[in-house]
This record gives structure tokens, C-alpha cells and sequence, in this order.
């Protein structure tokens, strides 16, 4: 990794290698690899993405909507971007992730002017999202590497999408649709939302439930404060719902990166973390039900 961040950093800065100084790594993650970098003086970060991280992500969509959200201000400014590596310079920003802050309900205000900035601003995303062919997209992944799928996946599966014809009533806009905490960052008097891979059009929802990722509870507390008022039953039924796809979503996501070795090179045992996301999905389909 130092071998590529230091021949990769020095081309793009027009330095030798020995200026190019790797601080640390930023834990958190469990799709890329990021690092502090400093050259001349100035901190950056570069991303290197994990092991067929690539798999999940469109390069090319992902730097396009990078360009299209910039003007807005709630980004690190990207520098440097090559679509065939994943490989990412972007300017460092001094803050606190909200996943390691003890008390993360105290910034939902902050949390919803960010994403009201992001939903009303009126840019359209290179692409939808596309939450249920991306779904597809992520069984086949698991399927090429002869997974046979336990039957009550596909029982929850089909339960979600009894609700699609609901969930297609709603107006799409621009969504981040990784909106979690970690990639909340709280700064001096400013807060980013970081990390674009999966930004396209989608209900506006599936970013508070995102909020939600480490503990529902969050969402749920953050609902009221983004709409402004008392949630609508219908409201509640999508934040649920969104947030249950969200867990099959990365149920086979899990699965593949256990199928493909990470548990065993990250020390993280995927398998159960799959099998945790779809009790969770289970829980919050059966919550569901209850708004009319």
C-alpha cells in the first residue's frame, strides 16, 4: 500500500517519493482502505479500494456526481481520480466522524441542513440508484460463487417488494445513499458529508433511514427533525421499508466479501455480520406492517 500511495501521490504532486509522507490510516471502513497523507506541508487523503470493492461501485458515476454535488460545499474537494483503480486524492478536513461521537442525536439539526442541502438543490444525479436491480445485481454476485441463498431471504425479499408499488409513489432526488455516521463528519462550525460512491436519484427517505445504519434508533429520532413536524404514517412505513432494504441490501454484500476471503484477511467475521442483517430486515418488515 505505501509503495502504491507514495509512486501514485508523487506523479500526481510532481515530487519524489520522500516527500510524499503517509500520517496514518483512518480506520472505520470496511469497503476501502483511506490514509492521511501530507505533502508539502498540506494533509490529504487517498483512498485505495478494498479487495473487488470495485464490484459495488461505478467510477466513472461515482467521480461524475462527485463534479455535479461540488458546488454545493459539504464535500472534501476531490483532487485527484482515476476511474480504472478507484484510487482518490481529496483535501483533508479536520473533523469528527459522528460514529465516534458519544452522543451522535445532538447533531441531527446539523444532519438535516446538510441533507436538505443536498435534496432541495435542484441537481440531478448521473443515474438512479436503482435499488431493486442493484439488489439483483449484488444476489448475482453472491450466486457466481455457488451461495445457494437460504430460502428465508428470499421470503424477506419478497415481502419488502410487496411494497414497491408504495414505494415508487414518491418523488426521487438527488441521495448520497450511504449517509451513515461514519461518513458524517462534524468540523469547526461546518459539517461534511463524505464519500460519493453510491449517490443517484432515489427517495429522499432512504437517506434518513441510512442515518439509522448503527442504530435504528437514530433514525427514528431523526425523522421528526428532518421533516420539520410529526411524521405521517406513510413516512414511518418508508423509513421502515427503506431501512429494511437497506439490510438485504448489505446481507449480500457480507456474504460475498466472506465468500471472497475478507473475513479471514480483515479479522471480521462477515458471515455473521450477513446473518445479523437479515435479522434486522425481518424485524423492521414486521414493524412495517403496523403503519397504515
Amino acid at each position: 500500500m505505501e509503495k502504491i500511495i507514495k509512486s501514485v501521490a508523487a506523479k500526481f504532486f510532481n515530487v519524489v517519493e520522500e516527500q510524499v509522507e503517509i500520517t496514518y490510516r483512518l480506520m472505520g471502513g470496511m469497503s476501502n482502505l483511506m490514509y492521511v497523507i501530507c505533502v508539502n506541508g498540506e494533509k490529504y487523503t487517498f483512498r485505495i479500494p478494498g479487495k473487488n470493492a470495485n464490484v459495488f461501485v461505478n467510477r466513472v458515476e461515482e467521480r461524475a456526481n462527485i463534479e455535479i454535488i461540488a458546488n454545493l460545499g459539504i464535500n472534501n474537494e476531490t483532487i485527484y481520480f482515476d476511474v480504472t483503480t478507484g484510487y482518490k486524492i481529496a483535501k483533508f478536513v479536520e473533523g469528527t466522524p459522528l460514529s465516534e461521537i458519544e452522543n451522535p442525536e445532538n447533531y441531527l439539526t446539523e444532519i438535516a441542513n446538510v441533507l436538505h442541502q443536498l435534496h432541495r438543490s435542484n441537481l440531478k444525479a448521473l443515474e438512479d440508484y436503482s435499488p431493486y436491480s442493484r439488489l439483483v445485481k449484488y444476489e448475482h454476485l453472491v450466486l457466481k460463487l455457488d451461495f445457494t441463498q437460504d430460502e428465508h431471504y428470499f421470503l424477506l425479499k419478497d415481502k419488502f417488494l410487496s411494497n414497491r408499488e408504495f414505494l415508487n409513489g414518491f418523488e426521487k432526488v438527488i441521495c448520497h445513499n450511504d449517509s451513515q455516521l461514519s461518513n458524517i463528519v462534524i468540523g469547526n462550525r461546518k459539517i461534511y458529508l463524505l464519500d460519493w460512491e453510491f449517490t443517484g436519484q432515489n427517495d429522499p427517505l432512504y437517506d434518513v433511514a441510512c442515518v439509522g445504519n448503527f442504530d435504528f434508533e437514530v433514525a427514528i429520532k431523526f425523522l421528526p427533525v428532518y421533516l420539520g413536524r410529526k411524521p405521517k404514517a406513510s413516512e414511518w412505513k418508508r423509513l421502515y421499508l427503506w431501512r429494511a432494504f437497506q439490510c438485504l441490501q448489505w446481507y449480500n454484500v457480507a456474504l460475498y466479501k466472506d465468500l471472497i476471503g475478507l473475513s479471514k484477511d480483515l479479522k471480521l467475521d462477515f458471515m455473521a455480520i450477513a446473518q445479523n442483517y437479515l435479522k434486522k430486515a425481518e424485524k423492521l418488515l414486521m414493524e412495517a406492517k403496523s403503519f397504515q
